[in-house]
């Protein structure tokens, strides 16, 4: 990733976050959807930094340009570790959970996990997270170790 390269558009930022594998999950970018997360907006002649919640859209920051904005936008994901995950293994099992991670460790692939109470504290969730371009040689892991709905 280019240490100096900042994005000018919303176009480029967007192309930006496909090749550094970026995931959009909480990010609107160029008009993407998102359930929840931050994004930008344009009004009149200012673009607005948002962050949305259960339908709520609260207006954080006003930009008099899309360059502005953009960078504004650029700095924040990048220092954003969430935006870089993708999670490949989201399960009760915590078999599962460990085959996946021996196939991880095996392939030399790095990876964190955590455990969430998702079903109750008496039932967590354990998940397996990879960075960035890493999921473009693990998202056929998903298929088998995504197992909870």
């Amino acid at each position: 990733m280019d240490n100096f390269y900042i994005p000018k558009t919303e176009i480029e930022l967007e192309n930006w976050m496909k090749e550094n594998c970026f995931n959009f999950n909480s990010y609107s970018i160029n008009g993407s959807s998102i359930y929840e997360g931050f994004g930008i907006d344009k009004s009149g002649e200012l673009y607005i930094w948002y962050y949305t919640e259960r339908g709520q859209k609260d207006n954080l920051k006003y930009f008099k340009s899309e360059t502005e904005i953009v960078e504004y936008a650029f700095n924040q994901i990048k220092s954003d570790k969430w935006a870089k995950t993708h999670c490949i293994g989201f399960s009760t099992d915590l078999n599962k959970i460990n085959n996946l991670k021996n196939i991880l460790q095996t392939n030399e692939t790095d990876f964190f996990e955590d455990k969430i109470p998702y079903y109750g504290i008496d039932r967590p969730v354990y998940r397996v997270f990879v960075l960035g371009c890493e999921i473009k040689k693990t998202e056929y892991l998903k298929e088998k170790y995504w197992t909870e709905k």
